[in-house]
């Protein structure tokens, strides 16, 4: 099945001018923000599409049973309606498709990247009333529920299975041959959240050149977000040339260049060439 596609400029203009209204709102809407950028990215996901996983999020919310007690037993609940009724989970082959970084798609899959099942487990637990957050262990995001002195991790890739510590510690070790740090464990920032999963879809993208226009949505969604890495800028005057609009690709990498002259004048000098070469294949 081939890869969603785009909706045309006016669409994707008005869903990237809601995307930067909500991540710059006081309580920024996390299923908001992924439903936003599942518009960005699949054409046919319009306004009752939107609606409609909304309502689901809620529907499943209200199978899960009234305040099931602490940490613990809501983090079973999930995993009982979620990863059991429900068969929400993950397999390696999840991890070449793009509608697994889309929560619409995920949805109606039930099956996704383990943040994108994490965001279906905090929507559904909230929802709920439950003490429920991201965790974004290096490598493998999960879910926790309750206090740090009483956290409960939870696995949704693995169909929502509760992790020991011993479990959390190979995760990690896993993924970057490091011990498992207490900071990792902290609450994860709806934000951060977003821009792990925009950045999830340029790595899909930039293993497939042919889907350069993925790349390029997702740098500019994740460029309306408050706080970013201000090399995006480069990354998307890069992909502006790359898809040959040497024009606005020559302007952000002078704009780049000014950013960066403060701190590394080579390194300003060197894009600036670039920008200069962009600007020579017009010729």
């Amino acid at each position: 099945m081939p890869s969603p596609q785009p909706p045309d400029p006016e669409r994707a203009d008005d869903v990237r001018r809601r995307f930067a209204d909500e991540a710059r709102a006081e309580r920024p809407d996390l299923a908001v923000l992924c439903l936003l950028a599942g518009a960005a990215a699949d054409g046919t996901l319009d306004e009752a599409g939107m609606d409609a996983a909304q309502i689901e999020l809620d529907g499943l919310a209200g199978r899960l049973p009234f305040r099931p007690g602490g940490p613990r037993a809501w983090a079973s609940a999930l995993s009982e309606l979620l990863g059991g009724r429900c068969g929400y989970r993950g397999s390696p082959g999840d991890y070449q498709r793009l509608e697994s970084s889309l929560l619409h798609a995920v949805l109606r899959r039930r099956r996704g990247l383990p943040i994108l099942l994490s965001v279906v487990w905090m929507e559904v637990a909230r929802r709920a009333g439950a003490p429920v957050y991201g965790v974004a262990l290096p490598g493998h995001f999960v879910v926790g529920f309750g206090p740090p002195e009483e956290q409960v991790l939870a696995d949704p890739f693995d169909g929502g299975r509760v992790l020991t510590g011993s479990d959390a510690e190979l995760l990690v070790a896993g993924a970057t041959g490091a011990p498992l740090d207490p900071s990792m464990l902290s609450p994860a920032d709806p934000l951060d959240v977003v821009l792990r999963i925009l950045n999830n879809i340029r790595a899909w993208a930039a293993a497939r050149p042919e889907r350069s226009d993925v790349a390029l949505w997702s740098v500019e969604l994740s460029l309306q977000l408050p706080s970013h890495p201000a090399r995006l800028r480069y990354d998307r005057a890069q992909l502006l040339v790359q898809r040959g609009d040497f024009l606005s690709g020559a302007a952000e990498l002078d704009a780049y260049a000014d950013v960066v002259a403060g701190v590394d004048e080579p390194a300003a000098d060197r894009v600036r060439r670039q920008a200069h070469a962009a600007r020579a294949m017009l010729n």
